[in-house]
């Protein structure tokens, strides 16, 4: 069965499962509870961006600790660094020199974490099972957040922050425990051709970091405003969205591997084209919550597709650490310039909701890349 089949890519997905109800309990919650805390819309843009372009800077350090511990040593530290984050998160109260530590060791966490994640999933999988076996991935993860968000949601009303953001960090520690049984992945000392090989994996990530700018970050600001600011409400949101999403990725994954990605690819972009402009005109809150829902079904549409050809692509390579330290960078320089591109348009006047369709952008540049990737693999075209 290939949504099961390899062992190795089960116990990660277990871990991605924990990692994911860190992130519905905490992470959903990151933009908005700083824009509670007392930050302006552009100000939280900016503190995105700021994590961004850290995780760009501190990215090169990732490869001679991937050499001395491994990469699964690089991706445990990473989850466990990562846990760090949400105690530090619930400290924040305004700006000031807590959100600087906030913003350096989530900087740090993530740049670990995610270069070490995406080379570690895409070598212990299987070309054949890609998207049956990123599918299974984010339907598993979808289901993780028809819980997470509402319970973030009601502890951050009821007992504050700490409660909500503690929960998150034992959340995303314990995400650590499933890697100890997975393979040990020594790092090669050296990988002539890893960067060329990665240059369509890097286009793919800084358009794909684009689109989140707008897609994710603003898109999370203008529903919590038009939710009036309440944090039950916007967790539950996020719930109703993960409940619409938590089976329909399954079979797009399989349509990709029976062979038909060119055609999935068109189906996600007008998905998510769909889905932009639908939540720039949601007025209303019955509006925002069906826009949101809308994202879901995006997201098990768009990741399989793009993240079938970047972890090919990736295990193809020289080194597959190497390849996702480039496609990283590619993704925190595309989002982090969205995120500021967004900012500078709230300040010039722009409504917030409009502001996100900077995403077209770079949904159309996706298009292109994957649909031109698609055609030179018949196997999966």
């Amino acid at each position: 069965m290939a949504y099961l089949g390899n062992r190795t890519v089960n116990l990660v997905n277990l871990h991605y499962a924990l990692h994911t109800l860190a992130m519905s309990l905490g992470g959903v919650f990151f933009a908005v509870y700083l824009l509670q805390a007392g930050l302006s819309v552009a100000a939280v843009l900016c503190a995105m961006a700021l994590i961004l372009f850290g995780r760009f800077l501190m990215r090169p350090l990732v490869l001679p600790i991937g050499k001395r511990i491994g990469l699964r040593g690089v991706l445990i530290t990473g989850s466990l660094f990562s846990a760090l984050q949400y105690l530090l998160l619930a400290q924040v109260h305004g700006v000031g020199p807590m959100l600087v530590v906030t913003l350096i060791v989530s900087s740090v966490g993530e740049t670990l974490y995610w270069t070490s994640y995406h080379a570690y999933f895409a070598l212990m999988g299987d070309a054949e099972h890609r998207g049956h076996q990123v599918s299974a991935r984010e339907a598993v993860a979808r289901a993780v957040e028809i819980t997470g968000p509402v319970l973030g949601g009601w502890l951050l009303t009821t007992h504050g922050p700490i409660w909500a953001f503690g929960l998150a960090a034992v959340a995303q520690a314990l995400a650590a425990l499933p890697l100890l049984g997975t393979p040990k992945v020594e790092v090669p000392p050296a990988a002539p051709g890893v960067f060329a090989a990665a240059r369509l994996g890097v286009a793919l990530f800084a358009s794909d970091g684009w689109i989140a700018s707008g897609f994710y970050w603003v898109w999370q600001i203008t529903l919590f405003q038009g939710l009036g600011r309440s944090f039950t409400a916007y967790g539950g949101a996020m719930a109703l969205a993960a409940t619409a999403g938590a089976v329909l990725g399954l079979a797009l994954g399989r349509h990709i591997d029976a062979g038909h990605g060119r055609r999935a690819v068109w189906v996600a972009f007008i998905a998510l084209t769909v889905t932009l402009f639908a939540r720039a005109g949601a007025t209303t809150p019955a509006l925002a919550l069906a826009a949101n829902a809308m994202g879901a079904l995006v997201t098990c549409l768009h990741t399989p597709t793009l993240m079938t050809a970047v972890y090919n692509l990736s295990k193809a390579s020289p080194c597959t650490l190497r390849f996702h330290m480039a496609t990283e960078g590619g993704f925190d320089l595309g989002c982090g310039l969205g995120c500021f591109t967004a900012a500078g348009l709230l300040t010039l006047g722009v409504p917030l909701n409009q502001t996100l369709l900077i995403s077209l952008a770079g949904a159309v540049a996706t298009l292109l890349m994957l649909r031109g990737y698609y055609a030179r693999q018949p196997a999966i075209a």
